[in-house]
């Protein structure tokens, strides 16, 4: 689990990154990233019901995400606020197919210092 710190759960935050926030995106994931006043990065995960009919599926994809985030906090440049949204097809990846498409998104948009999750 993600601290407190680290998540993203205002509509009104989100709603702002959505706005003003530039995309990357990497196969089946888009990361809207956007500079925030803090000194910490802050993450939400959307996995729509068209990658998984099952909230057990979608839970599961989140977690994974999650874990993988956790896991990229002591690489990543503080002050954002990052989406990931899922798009459909996604739920078929396992751990390391996550990780390793998560880990590019970071690289593409500029937020990873070297370091492999």
């Amino acid at each position: 689990m993600l601290q407190k710190t680290n998540r993203l759960c205002k509509k009104k935050e989100i709603d702002s990154v959505f706005g003003r926030g530039k995309s990357v995106k990497e196969g089946n994931l888009t990361l809207k990233a956007a500079k925030n006043q803090l000194d910490s990065v802050r993450f939400c995960f959307v996995v729509s019901k068209r990658v998984s009919k099952t909230a057990v599926g979608r839970n599961l994809i989140k977690r994974r995400m999650r874990e993988i985030s956790k896991a990229a906090l002591p690489y990543l440049k503080p002050g954002y606020d990052l989406i990931f949204i899922v798009a459909p097809g996604f739920g078929k990846l396992d751990y390391r197919g996550i990780a390793e498409i998560m880990e590019k998104t970071f690289l593409r948009a500029g937020l990873m210092t070297a370091g492999k999750i």
